[in-house]
């Protein structure tokens, strides 16, 4: 299943975005995303130029595609969704959250009701795992953009 988060709004402390699906003929919105802050700044997928470092715990994964799975998260203590190869980040999954503090790093799914959070964020996963198990596919895509 391909998946696209588009980041709409790049604030100081965290990035507001929108998830869409492909449903074979035209991508169909989701739910809005929260991460922390956008680094990569020329959006080339990586954080290697002038002014673009990485804050730990603070910085929204760079721009691009990347294969995603689900598997087993000894933190949360249940499957998830995990990124594969992030440049320069281990770890990435999608998860409940409201606010950039949750994130590290992470892209946290909910509805973008109050201004720096997003909201119903675990029944919001609960909706995204179902969408995921229903695809039947064992492996995903999602571009960042």
């Amino acid at each position: 299943m391909k998946f696209q988060v588009k980041r709409i709004f790049l604030g100081e402390t965290y990035t507001i975005g929108k998830l869409s699906y492909f449903d074979g003929s035209k991508w169909v919105y989701f739910c809005d995303t929260l991460e922390d802050k956008v680094r990569d700044l020329n959006k080339d997928g990586d954080l290697n130029d002038v002014g673009e470092t990485k804050v730990y715990g603070e910085t929204a994964i760079p721009y691009g595609k990347y294969s995603m799975i689900v598997s087993y998260s000894p933190k949360f203590q249940r499957d998830l969704p995990l990124l594969l190869n992030v440049n320069g980040f281990e770890y990435i999954r999608i998860h409940s959250g409201n606010t950039a503090l949750d994130s590290h790093g992470c892209i946290l799914l909910g509805f973008n009701k109050e201004k720096g959070k997003v909201l119903d964020s675990k029944k919001t996963l609960e909706n995204f795992m179902k969408l995921i198990s229903d695809s039947g596919d064992k492996t995903h895509e999602i571009e960042i953009i």
